[in-house]
């Protein structure tokens, strides 16, 4: 009896959550039709993270200190306050008239961007968007502090999510890389691009390597009696595929493309970090974060946070993020995939819970 009310709970529950997803769907496709045939490819967000440290410093703040203190800190920075205020108006008069140019007086700006990379890079999409808007701001004065996060994944993918690090180089804007977590294989493609590029102690470096693997079900078609047909024009148009019988030759070529491609990536790896013994950290290794310093494939052992709140101190840091705009389906897709996705944590709970009693 008791596993028949505990099993009409969860039914509750999960018809619940179902209707809530239709709800959103139906919401979702709502919002599209109001939106018409908007040619937009998504839109900009900008944050000033000055004011986001300030109001969680302001908040512990409260919670902290004795009224007295509190008053005699909020007085202080009131009057500091009103004095910037001050000098900005007086700087900006002075830049309508033409008396002086933009960055030599103003405070010095850094753009903060994100990267978190897959196989197929998709996260370059937004990044290019992103540098586009930065590019268009931006001075030699100001800086650029990239957080990257990815394993590598596709060679042209990458390749291209690298160009686009270049045109900041190529502006002579600073770029400063973190990496948190892992920057491995086309993750290091792009961060040897910075100016300084900083880890996090435990984070996962280097992968500088080449790797080329599918599965071939040739012999399980010849067993079979099934016959694989494959029309290519070019002796070298297909060396490996899934289900045509690979051969030595074929092997061999696909092989000299893969240390191609590997000495390429280290003469990329050479030029833009020369300090490295390229030939002792292009083995295909990883290595943590401050084991890659000892190798010089990093200048500097520390996480953004640090970067970013150091950054705040002398500048003033915005934080861009373009936002893709998505179809109704990706849409539908992901409110789909949020309802499955709580379905299966309940009954997983509920089966494990069951289990262990």
């Amino acid at each position: 009896m008791e596993f028949l009310i505990e099993y009409g709970l969860f039914l509750a529950k999960a018809i619940t959550i179902v209707v809530a997803g239709l709800l959103i769907i139906a919401a979702i496709a709502n919002s599209s039709q109001k939106q018409g045939r908007s040619d937009k490819k998504g839109r900009i967000k900008v944050t000033r993270l000055n004011e986001h440290f300030e109001e969680l410093r302001d908040t512990l703040r409260h919670s902290v200190l004795e009224k007295p203190q509190l008053k005699a800190l909020e007085k202080q920075e009131k009057k500091q306050k009103k004095a910037e205020e001050k000098a900005k108006k007086a700087q900006a008069r002075q830049e309508v008239k033409g008396e002086q140019g933009d960055s030599q007086e103003r405070k010095p700006r850094v753009y903060v961007l994100n990267f978190e990379g897959n196989i197929p890079a998709d996260g370059v999409d937004s990044l290019r968007e992103e540098i586009s808007a930065v590019l268009s701001m931006a001075e030699p004065a100001d800086e650029v502090l990239l957080r990257l996060e990815s394993p590598g994944g596709m060679v042209h993918a990458y390749g291209l999510a690298s160009s686009q690090l270049m045109r900041i180089r190529n502006q002579k804007i600073p770029l400063t890389i973190c990496v948190d977590k892992v920057a491995a294989s086309g993750g290091y493609m792009m961060a040897c691009l910075a100016d300084r590029l900083v880890a996090a102690p435990f984070s996962i470096i280097g992968s500088i390597g080449v790797l080329m693997q599918l599965p071939n079900f040739n012999r399980v078609l010849k067993k079979h009696d099934v016959d694989f047909e494959q029309i290519s024009a070019g002796e070298y148009k297909r060396t490996l595929s899934t289900f045509g019988e690979i051969t030595e030759k074929g092997r061999e070529k696909a092989k000299e493309d893969v240390e191609s491609i590997h000495e390429i990536f280290k003469a990329w790896v050479k030029e833009h970090r020369p300090v490295v013994d390229i030939d002792k950290i292009a083995t295909g290794e990883t290595w943590l974060g401050v084991q890659a310093k000892e190798r010089y494939m990093v200048d500097d052992i520390r996480t953004s946070d640090e970067c970013i709140i150091k950054a705040c101190e002398q500048a003033d840091v915005f934080e861009v993020e373009f936002e893709l705009k998505k179809s109704l389906q990706d849409k539908m897709g992901r409110a789909f995939g949020s309802v499955f996705d709580s379905l299966y944590g309940k009954l997983f709970e509920k089966s494990e819970g069951s289990h262990y009693q």
